[in-house]
């Protein structure tokens, strides 16, 4: 078994990367152990890790396939069916964060790529593309949101108004470039789903599940839930708690100390007061940092050099494109779509996407 984990280890380039960064930055930012634990966002970690069962779960009830297996029967074409699966991604994302919008989608993707043969990477891609745009509607929609929303002592309406112009026009260029990204080719079922080994049961209380896991998230309790879930599945259907990426958490436990010492280097402190003295300053370092740090922890750390609270939002909405790392999201789709060769093809249409979503911000503002 640990020969197994070391093997995927050294193939995740990602996780090699930050286990490589980690001693660069302890070296160049000293920090005690505990200090380190300090920096890991715990909450989000196991809201993580109960979300994944849920959603492992769900995919091997078989029942997301039969729903897969609808939908195709519905659009009729591959440019049809990835647009409507963007639109809905984009309001779920605006409404359960983009996190668990993706959680929900992902499986009934990889499952309509099982049924019709259709190479499902690119789908992938393009709801990771819609749930950042999507999100950056309502200050419920992503963490940084949520944290901007707060500061900014707007109301819940008044930050949504607020965003409406940038989340429609991003959602309007990701359904353009899905004209482009999927062809008109029609879909038929190649393999038919199989309902004899569908898991009502599983299916049922895990459905049940997700609901009940959101409300616990929003009263801080998830780190608790998950491992109630985490020994209910083991008892009841330890399939899913073996098919789960446990690596994905270390990743993200990683990137949560790596950025948190980046941020807290001296060298950004004078780089974020120049990136805020130039014109639409709080704009283009929300964008750009998020490219370094991601746009979450780029929110945290700007908030404390801006009160221009549109700008700033504005700019860590258009910093989730670009590079994988600008949003957590994007790590989460490229991670369980289990694609080969993903990370290139996402990057071929993300990085154009910044850089248009730039200048569209930008035009907004």
């Amino acid at each position: 078994m640990l020969r197994s984990v070391l093997s995927r280890v050294t193939e995740d380039y990602l996780l090699l990367a930050l286990l490589l960064l980690l001693p660069i930055l302890l070296w160049l930012q000293p920090a005690a152990p505990s200090g380190l634990v300090a920096l890991v966002d715990w909450h989000t970690v196991a809201a993580l890790a109960g979300l994944m069962l849920l959603s492992k779960a769900l995919e091997d009830s078989g029942y997301l396939a039969r729903f897969a297996s609808v939908l195709l029967g519905w659009c009729h074409t591959e440019r049809r069916l990835a647009q409507l699966l963007l639109l809905f991604a984009a309001l779920l994302s605006a409404i359960v964060t983009n996190d668990v919008a993706l959680f929900i989608l992902l499986p009934i993707a990889l499952s309509i790529g099982r049924l019709s043969g259709m190479a499902v990477g690119r789908l992938v891609i393009f709801l990771a593309l819609a749930v950042n745009a999507g999100s950056s509607l309502t200050p419920i929609g992503n963490p940084q949101n949520l944290l901007l929303w707060q500061a900014s002592g707007y109301s819940f309406w008044q930050f949504t108004l607020m965003m409406t112009p940038l989340a429609l026009s991003l959602l309007l260029m990701i359904l353009l470039l899905s004209c482009i990204a999927f062809a008109a080719t029609r879909l038929t079922i190649k393999v038919p789903h199989n309902n004899n080994s569908d898991n009502r049961r599983l299916f049922g209380w895990s459905l049940a599940g997700y609901p009940l896991f959101i409300l616990v998230m929003e009263y801080q309790l998830a780190p608790y839930a998950a491992v109630g879930l985490l020994a209910t599945y083991f008892i009841l259907k330890r399939s899913v708690v073996k098919a789960i990426d446990w690596l994905l958490l270390l990743v993200f436990i990683l990137m949560f100390i790596n950025l948190g010492l980046l941020a807290q280097m001296p060298l950004l402190q004078p780089l974020a007061i120049q990136i805020m003295a130039i014109p639409d300053g709080s704009y283009v370092g929300g964008a750009l940092l998020s490219q370094l740090i991601s746009n979450v922890p780029a929110a945290i750390f700007l908030q404390n050099f801006t009160t221009d609270w549109r700008a700033l939002s504005f700019g860590v909405s258009v910093g989730g494109f670009g590079l994988a790392i600008g949003s957590l999201a994007n790590l989460i789709a490229l991670r369980l779509s289990q694609q080969q060769g993903l990370w290139r093809e996402f990057h071929c249409w993300s990085l154009p996407m910044f850089v248009l979503s730039l200048l569209l911000g930008w035009v907004l503002l």
